[in-house]
């Protein structure tokens, strides 16, 4: 077996603060749902994309092992938060058979060991008010002494991704940790300038451990955000079916993200009660929702004749019939009203994306709209206190670099 030192090609190894160090950089993409949130809960289809703002985070391992350097740091470089174990403290903390896991064979995190790890995290002093970060922290804890065991670095987290507002930071987070962590162990790290994909293997493995990674921050994921997060482009999801998508239309789009936070599993309930109450009417809105999803799908793919102008006009009343009928589910909000109406007064559609009652709302920006036009948007919405992104919808997925 080789050491970490033969391993590392010239390209990975940096001299940092007198300490030779092998660096590997991953990214990885948020996510939109363009079309289906809530009802693919009830069996209706819906698409999601990838959209180019990125959760990016950046490994570095020591070569020379000292006890000067024998621990494992993360740093939330966004939140100016730090935490570190010493190697000793996890190997005596994680209560798992490490014969029983390995890299290259994906594994649920059991109740035993979560519950080990969550001492870990306690240990950390978490202040009170970002306590919500304790699962993510334990995600980390659990992937990279999975994939890498209990050896010494740093990992530093940067994100252009607003936590918690439905545009899949914590699936990019999953994702391009565990890209990071797969690229370290592998024999080939001499690459070219700039970000490279993954080998289809490594993909699958990669979305795999991510998919166990969000088990642990949300409970019962559906695996939309990570397949998202790690193949980019756009994917199909119906009744835990997941299908690769490849977009044939440039999209842009306008996010807008109303910082109203929401609670998803009471608004998914909400729209449950009702269908419970008006049974034939919610299944109307269900399959109506399921056609919108796959008329979109079928737009964005489709290789003929029809100008990116007439696909977009398309896509553009779909949006806007899938806005009214999330509005018959009850779960749009005052403040997602109010991108709406904003926008709509330049002639531009929009709808909410994700669970909704508040959240993130996506504004479709045609190729012909000009810069002035977004730019007053922009400004009306900022001005309402919201916080804007633009960004191309069904680019690349997770990436590397050494």
């Amino acid at each position: 077996m080789k050491s970490k030192i033969e391993e590392a090609s010239p390209d990975s190894v940096h001299l940092l603060l007198g300490v030779l160090e092998m660096e590997v950089k991953a990214r990885a993409p948020g996510k939109i749902i363009l079309a289906g949130e809530h009802a693919v809960v009830h069996g209706s289809t819906a698409v999601a994309a990838a959209i180019d703002l990125y959760t990016y985070v950046t490994l570095r391992i020591p070569l020379q092992s000292d006890e000067n350097n024998d621990r494992l740091t993360l740093q939330l470089k966004d939140l100016s938060l730090e935490f570190t174990w010493s190697v000793a403290r996890l190997k005596e903390g994680i209560a798992y058979d490490s014969s029983n896991v390995s890299p290259s064979t994906p594994a649920s995190c059991s109740s035993q060991t979560l519950k080990s790890i969550a001492v870990l995290v306690e240990e950390q002093n978490i202040p009170e008010a970002k306590i919500q970060l304790s699962s993510g922290i334990s995600t980390f804890l659990w992937l990279y002494t999975s994939i890498l065991g209990f050896i010494p670095a740093t990992v530093i987290i940067t994100t252009e991704l607003p936590y918690g507002s439905g545009l899949g930071s914590s699936a990019a987070f999953c994702v391009a940790l565990t890209a990071a962590l797969i690229a370290s162990s592998s024999s080939d790290k001499t690459r070219g300038d700039g970000w490279s994909s993954l080998d289809e293997t490594n993909l699958e493995l990669l979305n795999k451990w991510a998919f166990e990674g969000e088990k642990i921050i949300h409970g019962k994921p559906s695996g939309i955000d990570n397949t998202v997060s790690a193949y980019g482009n756009m994917i199909k999801f119906c009744s835990g079916e997941i299908t690769r998508l490849k977009s044939n239309m440039p999209l842009r789009m306008l996010i807008t993200n109303t910082k109203v936070g929401r609670n998803t599993k009471a608004l998914v309930s909400g729209v449950s009660e009702r269908a419970v109450r008006h049974p034939e009417a919610m299944n109307s809105v269900f399959n109506a929702v399921d056609s919108i999803s796959k008329e979109v799908a079928a737009i964005i793919q489709t290789k003929d004749e029809m100008s990116v102008t007439e696909k977009e006009e398309r896509v553009k009343e779909l949006m806007e019939m899938n806005q009214g009928l999330l509005e018959s589910m009850g779960v749009s909000h005052s403040s997602t009203d109010t991108v709406i109406q904003t926008t709509h007064k330049h002639k531009l559609t929009s709808k909410l994306t994700g669970a909704g009652g508040g959240g993130c709302v996506l504004t479709l920006l045609p190729t012909l709209v000009s810069r002035t036009v977004v730019e007053k948007v922009v400004k009306e919405l900022e001005s309402s206190g919201f916080q804007c992104f633009t960004a191309s919808i069904g680019g690349k997925g997770a990436e590397i670099c050494f």
